[in-house]
């Protein structure tokens, strides 16, 4: 069997910077042992996997190791497929999730996500997250993932991590998030995954549903400007409303093919 293929890169306008992932249309569901294989052999951080329905699409996400239950990037790629090489010519998609319905919307050349308000809740650091850090936070939070909080850029483009300890903490679906306020735009992050093949993660979508709130407190700001700090970079755009946050950016295709199997 014959199944298309794109690489895009998410958030960002240069295909050798934002958040690369694949996304691949399917007419009916691969088996999950499958869906996993096809990722691990992509190798990104993220395949996005979906299915048109019509009246909106199915849409699931897979790393290397798991499936996840919410993908910023990987859903903005997918958006992006199917508006530019499927030529989608409606103003919204919507796409059913493991994580509800979500929907993307479009302004000229930049993608708007509409996302879950994941606002995170003070927590204790655990003993192995803080003997993995060689800077310690001055706040940790918690919603599905960890929001660690210093006082400047210049230390979340200095903190290194002992995976001897990192890699020995069990976050299910999620990462490890540090965060501070930025020099040239509202705040900035890096996004990291215990034992993960992709360790940090370039730019990550689903981490602005906890970093969008927490910044709209304590900023006063409900639009804020956005920059991931890993060696690729990334730019959002992120407002908050309500129980939803909306967050975005351009993308970028980086390559378009195909992936053959011999079996379903």
């Amino acid at each position: 069997m014959e199944y298309e293929l794109y690489q895009v890169s998410a958030f960002t306008q240069d295909p050798f910077a934002g958040n690369p992932a694949c996304v691949v249309p399917l007419e009916k569901w691969l088996s999950d042992e499958l869906l996993l294989k096809i990722a691990r052999e992509n190798a990104v951080a993220e395949t996005a996997f979906y299915i048109d329905r019509g009246n909106s699409f199915n849409l699931r996400w897979f790393t290397p190791e798991m499936e996840m239950d919410l993908c910023g990037h990987a859903t903005l790629a997918t958006a992006h497929v199917i508006r530019n090489h499927r030529k989608y010519t409606g103003e919204k998609i919507i796409f059913d999730t493991r994580s509800g319905q979500l929907s993307v919307s479009f302004q000229e050349s930049k993608y708007f996500l509409d996302l879950p308000n994941r606002e995170p809740q003070p927590v204790e650091l655990p003993k192995l997250l803080k003997n993995s850090l060689n800077l310690q936070p001055v706040e940790v939070l918690k919603a599905r993932d960890f929001v660690l909080v210093y006082t400047s850029e210049k230390e979340i483009r200095e903190i290194n991590i002992n995976r001897e300890y990192f890699d020995r903490l069990d976050l299910g679906t999620g990462g490890v998030i540090v965060t501070a306020p930025g020099e040239d735009c509202d705040f900035v992050s890096r996004f990291f995954t215990p034992g993960a093949l992709v360790f940090e993660d370039p730019v990550t979508g689903s981490a602005h549903c906890s970093l969008v709130p927490f910044w709209e407190k304590r900023l006063g700001l409900d639009k804020m400007h956005a920059r991931q700090l890993s060696p690729r970079g990334g730019e959002l755009f992120c407002t908050l409303k309500g129980d939803r946050v909306e967050v975005a950016g351009h993308a970028v295709t980086y390559s378009a093919g195909k992936l053959f199997l011999n079996r379903d």
